[in-house]
Formats: structure tokens, sequence, C-alpha cells
């Protein structure tokens, strides 16, 4: 009996990512990776895949895939094969007034394919501060803010670093989040988002604009869910580019 696919499924290893500074970022990544069974062969494949990914996993980066999938497609006789890659990603990154400096941890996956034509899509999933517009508008002081998340996902058409996507989403909402502030950086990230209200819409439409207007950006689609402050639910709204056309 012909198999759909065979592989491995929540595989975790030390990896190591390039940075746009050049330097390689040591990381825990959790890897998926699949590939087609010709019907001729009935060993375990798992042998393969964990020596190939030894072999891989000291300089990983997202242009890699498509020659470490064509490596596993030779070893098995596969037709096709796909991996996906998710990890933490930091960056560090300084308090707005005081410059006191910090590590941001960033979840950003790395997803290929060989099905049909070769296919790489790039995942971050970015903090913003949001606060309400109507909230603002109706109250005689003040106004409710929450943490959001924005996970943007694109189709490259060309080499692009996961710093540039995050610094593409970071100015998409109220203001920024940092994992350390002091008390002149509190005050100044409490007022900058009073000054900027956004609605998760308001994030969505931004971060689309940004993307539409990026030269190395294909297809791509963004998910922005708030966490309310004053209601138990999430607030969401998302866009697929295809649906801007």
């Amino acid at each position: 009996m012909k198999l759909d696919s065979v592989g491995i499924n929540n595989f975790t290893c030390p990896v190591s990512i390039r940075e746009r500074n050049g330097s390689l970022q040591q990381t825990v990544a959790t890897i998926s990776l699949q590939a087609d069974m010709p019907h001729k062969l009935r060993g375990s494949c798992v042998s393969v895949f964990t020596e190939l990914l030894g072999r891989y996993r000291r300089d990983m980066h997202a242009t890699i895939f498509p020659e470490l999938l064509g490596k596993v497609r030779q070893r098995l006789q596969a037709q096709q094969a796909t991996m996906g890659m998710r990890f933490p990603y930091f960056l560090a990154k300084k308090a707005p007034v005081t410059g006191t400096s910090s590590l941001m941890e960033y979840q950003c996956s790395f997803k290929g394919t060989t099905k049909g034509s070769q296919k790489l899509l790039l995942t971050v999933e970015v903090p913003v501060t949001t606060l309400c517009p109507c909230s603002k508008e109706i109250s005689e002081a003040g106004a409710h803010n929450q943490r959001a998340e924005v996970t943007l996902t694109v189709q490259p058409l060309r080499f692009i670093w996961l710093e540039e996507l995050i610094s593409l989403v970071e100015g998409c909402g109220s203001c920024e989040l940092y994992a350390l502030l002091k008390r002149p950086d509190e005050k100044y990230v409490t007022e900058e988002a009073y000054k900027n209200p956004m609605f998760v819409e308001d994030v969505v439409r931004m971060v689309a604009q940004k993307a539409l207007a990026h030269p190395d950006i294909g297809w791509f689609s963004i998910g922005v869910e708030s966490f309310e402050s004053i209601h138990k639910h999430s607030a969401y709204a998302y866009v697929d580019s295809r649906d801007l056309e």
C-alpha cells in the first residue's frame, strides 16, 4: 500500500539561525519533516531525516530549505518533501527614552515544500500595543489598551531577513513593546499609545499596506489578535493578500 507521506513531527534540536548583522544565533527549533514514500520502500525513514537535520542545523536559514529537501527526495526516492520549523528568535532592543537594552523574543517559522513549484514561507509573530479609539473618544480620562500579537506570513520573492519583517510589523501598532522599561520609558509608551489609537482592523490594514509596498514580498497573510483588557474574549482581524487583488 502506498502511503501519502511519512516523516517526523515535533523533533526538537538546537539550530543556528543567520542574523542580519552576520552573526549566527543559537536557538532551539521544533521541526516537522515529511516525504512521500514509494511503494517499493518499506524501511524506516527516521534515520535519514535526523541525519540530514544534523548536517544542516549548524547554519539554518530559509534559503537552505531547497537543498535540504532535495537531499530528502534523493535519499528516499520521494516525489516531494515538506519541512517546517518553529523557533524563538531574540533581538536586542533599546528602551525608547533611557536606551536600556534587553532581549525581545519573537516566535518565527520557516516552511518549505517541493510540491509543484518550490514554495517557501516565512512567519514572524510580533507583539505590539493597541489602544481602543472608541474608548478614548467616549471617556473623560484614559482609554483601555492591551497587548496584541501580529502574525505575518510571507512568500518572499527574494531573500529577506527576519529582522526586516519584524521591523515592518512593529511600526504598525499604537506603540512598540519592550522587554524592559524604566519609569521614563513607561511614561513614553503609555503616552505614545494614547496618541495613536488603533483597532485590530487598523493594524491589519497598516501591515498590509507596508507588505504590498515591499519589493521582496509576494503573497502574504496577516492575523492580529488583541488580548482584550476589558473583555474575556480576544478581538481578531485577518487578511489574505489574494483578497486584495
